[in-house]
């Protein structure tokens, strides 16, 4: 047998390792990457829209003083509630006493004269037919009772005048709801040629809310009431919900009163009110709201949440799972949003796997291992819905 040459055995050693390192260095394919999706599902959903507002007072009165004079005691407590007709002020009443006294004994006098003068005229009436008195002297005593009931109904009115004055004298609350800080001391001169402002007392419950709507809304508004679409408050009155400053739910609806009767020309906009329930004082005049109206309800309506859409210079966009689970882009229209998703108007039918979480793993035509989103972590409630943007397509 001939002997095989010895280089030629080593370059079939040296082809041997080569290309067993070769098998060695080929990794293997990586599996799919995992996706979070949530299936697109259709249902009835009330469409809202929510706008900024301030509240205010449904009732708010001045307290005045209404007669000249010095402070002797502020009654209430600042800050507190008082009912209607509650004393607030007293004002030194001595001189409205005297007057009051006064006029009552001009009205004394006034009846005393009347009196004299009616005896006249009785004593004076048979005398006359007996020719014993002479007619210019009956004409005489007629006249005289007149003239006495003219000056007690002048005398009445001056101790009514009176009294009035001292009345003003007790100054209290015209309406019930919670007063002001005072607005004078002890001792202060008030009502010297003026009505001195004292204190001011406001309603609050019920309590208004002031929002601002496009007249298009309103206009959408007032036809699904019409419609009957939407959960009413009362005849043609829209229900209200709202949020406070600190992103809480107010426990108790409100009703929507009125808009503006004109639109504002620079903005396209209207005012309206909104009445709601404040038995506990938790709303206060002047603090920022937001208001949620109801503007119509879709009975098929698609939502998706929020990070589920992509968005970039050609539109929005989701990334759908398909069957075989291979990524593939869609176009959508998303017109508004509620709480934490979007409602997409356009582009879905139901029952798509969308991705939720994984995008960057998530490329189109990719193949996937989809798996269901578990919802945003650490969240305890969604989030409140804004005002409907703008249509992104």
């Amino acid at each position: 047998m001939r002997p095989v040459p010895r280089c030629t055995a080593v370059a079939v050693a040296i082809m041997t390792l080569l290309s067993a390192c070769g098998e060695k260095a080929a990794p293997p394919a990586p599996p799919p990457a995992t996706v979070a999706v949530v299936t697109a599902t259709a249902g009835t959903l009330t469409l809202s829209s929510e706008l900024p507002g301030r509240t205010e007072a449904s009732r708010i009165a001045q307290v005045r003083a209404r007669t000249a004079g010095i402070v002797l005691k502020r009654v209430f407590q600042e800050g507190g509630d008082v009912k209607a007709g509650e004393v607030l002020f007293r004002i030194d009443p001595a001189q409205f006493q005297a007057s009051y006294d006064s006029a009552q004994a001009a009205v004394a006098k006034a009846e005393a004269n009347l009196a004299q003068a009616d005896l006249k005229v009785k004593r004076y009436k048979p005398l006359l037919a007996a020719q014993a008195v002479s007619q210019q002297e009956y004409d005489d005593a007629v006249t005289a009772q007149k003239q006495a009931a003219a000056d007690l109904a002048t005398g009445k009115a001056a101790r009514t005048n009176a009294n009035l004055t001292l009345g003003y004298a007790t100054v209290t609350a015209p309406i019930s709801g919670r007063i002001s800080r005072a607005l004078v001391t002890e001792g202060a001169l008030v009502g010297q040629g003026e009505a001195t402002p004292m204190a001011t007392v406001q309603q609050l419950d019920p309590i208004y809310v002031t929002i601002t709507q496009s007249s298009t809304e309103m206009l959408k508004l007032q036809r699904a009431l019409a419609e009957g679409k939407l959960k009413s408050a009362g005849k043609g009155q829209a229900s209200v919900t709202l949020v406070t400053e600190d992103g809480q739910a107010y426990p108790q609806p409100g009703k929507l009163l009125f808009s503006d009767v004109s639109v504002d020309e620079s903005t396209g906009s209207v005012s309206m009110r909104a009445e709601f329930p404040n038995p506990n004082k938790v709303l206060l005049p002047g603090m920022y709201v937001r208001a949620r109206l109801e503007q119509g309800v879709s009975d098929a309506a698609i939502t998706v949440p929020q990070q589920a859409i992509v968005r970039n210079n050609e539109g929005a966009s989701v990334l759908i799972v398909g069957a075989d689970n291979k990524v593939v882009s869609q176009p959508v229209t998303a017109s508004a949003n509620d709480g934490q998703n979007w409602v997409v108007s356009s582009g879905l039918k139901g029952g798509e796997r969308i991705v939720v979480e994984g995008f960057q793993k998530a490329k189109p035509g990719a193949t996937v291992n989809p798996q269901p989103w578990k919802g945003p972590a650490g969240s305890a409630a969604p989030a409140a819905p804004a005002t409907a943007p703008a249509a992104a397509k």
